[in-house]
């Protein structure tokens, strides 16, 4: 368990709190592409780390995003005019770039130089894999982008979603992490088993856990013996500040997750199904449907199954079909996510075991971390851009084979890198 002081540093993000210092550190997802469609139309609300934001597309392609008041009076920026490069507030007419610099105060003095001196807060963006994505800390320490195999394949490898959840980001990282839950919380009663293996976690001995760091976080290993004499592996790679990649048999898609905080109680959950290849129609109708790693969600990205309609929880399918009676993977996880403790985890008062060890590793790298960043030590995982570059790994080895020697055989198979 972590103390109360432990645990408010871990899911207070707001900036000027060490773990929110930590996450500007890294480039993080934003909003997805497809939000923002075309150059011109108007600019959305965003709201990120406790930020509220706006973003817009300019004509040429590129997005902006700023901070939502505008610095003259604090109008909110969402009304403002997408003017070609720049968004225009609609109160006084003032202007301002990509940058934040103000380009045009028709009120003002023609002769007058003041717009040269105010700015509006900005923060530099990166499109790719069908997400936007945004860097809210110091210029000075700005990373590369990371070197996310998904991000350089084109659009037909990818499905992407966006969901709303009501719960601080770290319940959905330790959820991620968390092998053990699911030959219970995603168990098919029905025999029709067509996400978990269900038959190895039946006839497998309790699994074995270890950690491996990465120069950028963490591998989660969990390994099972089979009554054959080979080994079950699940290798989670958890890469910081807050992704994972869900573990996957080779020759399949990947699936590469993000939890984003929106606030300390709220967060972004982003989804990403991939393939080094064309994802196929079955492929795509299965992930559409919100049977698994996605969920359905309204227009405004609240699932569809939510803790307002008790996640459409089934009794007889409860009885029959699966261990909680909710329909898809990803609807699954939600409700243990979003009702622990309340939206923000007490966590000072749980009891761990050895099936927790990922969540408690994962706990000390990030408190490690951001407390090493707090006394002035810069972190190494955002300048680390190639070691983001995990796929993950499920699947039989022989009992005589390491962990290690099956993810590196995937790794090796990883497209090669693609700079833009």
């Amino acid at each position: 368990m972590l103390s109360v002081e432990d645990n408010e540093l871990l899911t207070r993000t707001g900036r000027g709190t060490p773990m929110g210092e930590l996450f500007r550190r890294f480039w993080i997802p934003a909003l997805l592409s497809s939000e923002l469609p075309q150059g011109g139309a108007p600019a959305v609300k965003v709201q990120l780390l406790g930020e509220k934001l706006i973003a817009f597309r300019g004509a040429g392609g590129r997005i902006g995003l700023l901070e939502s008041r505008c610095p003259h009076r604090h109008a909110n920026l969402y009304w403002g005019r997408n003017e070609d490069d720049g968004l225009r507030c609609v109160y006084h007419g003032w202007k301002f770039g990509f940058d934040g610099a103000c380009m045009d105060m028709p009120a003002e003095p023609s002769d007058s130089a003041y717009k040269d001196r105010v700015k509006a807060v900005a923060y530099p963006t990166h499109e790719a894999g069908g997400i936007v994505w945004a860097y809210l800390g110091p210029a000075e320490h700005q990373p590369d982008f990371p070197d996310l195999e998904w991000t350089t394949l084109p659009e037909d490898h990818l499905y992407v979603t966006k969901r709303h959840q009501r719960c601080n980001y770290f319940q959905n990282v330790e959820g991620e992490l968390d092998t053990a839950h699911v030959q219970f919380l995603h168990r098919e009663l029905n025999k029709n088993h067509t996400f978990t293996p269900q038959k190895v976690f039946d006839e497998a001995e309790n699994p074995e856990y270890t950690i491996a760091e990465t120069p950028v976080g963490m591998l989660a290993i969990a390994q099972r013996a089979l009554p054959d004499g080979n080994n079950y592996w699940r290798i989670t790679p958890f890469c910081m500040p807050s992704f994972t990649t869900v573990p996957t048999a080779p020759g399949n898609r990947f699936t590469f997750t993000a939890a984003v905080p929106i606030d300390d109680t709220s967060m972004w959950g982003f989804t990403v199904t991939w393939a080094p290849r064309p994802l196929t129609d079955t492929e795509l109708e299965q992930d559409r449907s919100g049977m698994r790693l996605h969920v359905l969600t309204e227009p405004d990205f609240t699932p569809v199954a939510n803790m307002d309609n008790d996640y459409l929880r089934d009794f007889e399918a409860m009885a029959t079909e699966n261990f909680t009676g909710i329909m898809g993977i990803r609807s699954q996880d939600l409700p243990v996510q979003e009702d622990q403790d309340g939206p923000i985890c007490e966590r000072q008062g749980e009891h761990l075991g050895t099936t927790d060890r990922a969540i408690v590793a994962a706990r000390r790298l990030m408190l490690r971390t951001a407390k090493a960043l707090a006394k002035g030590v810069e972190p190494t995982q955002p300048t680390a851009a190639a070691a983001y570059r995990q796929r993950s790994f499920a699947g039989e080895g022989a009992g005589d084979v390491a962990w290690n020697v099956l993810f590196d055989q995937v790794q090796s198979e990883a497209a090669p890198v693609v700079h833009a």
